[in-house]
């Protein structure tokens, strides 16, 4: 089945990200948060629920540890104080540098060329647009 392949594919990339992490001091779930923080402008928790496919519920305790741990800094929006912004810290700027071979890491694990992890990307994306679609419909 799909699905089974997805869910061990799953599992074997965490195998990889753990011990690249590790030296870090993040757990996967951080290090998507980081990722996308890197990317320059605060960020909403809804705005990385929303890339990320978590739900505020999942995402806040994340986001919390991160922030005792001196990362990510969490702050009332002054134009919409219901959302809350959330920003790196210099020293969870720093990180950035520290953890930027991650991404070749497990690319070079993949042994696939970066055209080959392109267009696979393309069809999971694909996959996914299709599955939420279907999911829409049904529910």
């Amino acid at each position: 089945m799909l699905c089974f392949d997805v869910y061990t594919l799953q599992q074997a990339f965490g195998r990889i990200y753990k011990p690249l992490l590790d030296p870090l001091g993040l757990t996967y779930p951080q290090y998507l948060v980081m990722v996308l923080l890197w990317q320059g402008h605060p960020v909403t928790v809804g705005q990385i629920g929303a890339r990320l496919g978590l739900d505020s519920s999942t995402l806040t305790p994340v986001i919390k540890r991160l922030e005792k741990a001196g990362l990510v800094r969490r702050d009332r929006d002054a134009q919409d104080e219901r959302r809350v912004l959330v920003t790196p810290t210099r020293e969870g700027r720093e990180m950035q540098r520290r953890a930027a071979a991650v991404p070749g890491c497990v690319a070079a694990a993949t042994g696939m060329s970066e055209a080959h992890i392109s267009a696979l990307r393309d069809q999971i994306a694909g996959l996914r647009a299709a599955l939420r679609a279907a999911s829409d419909r049904a529910g």
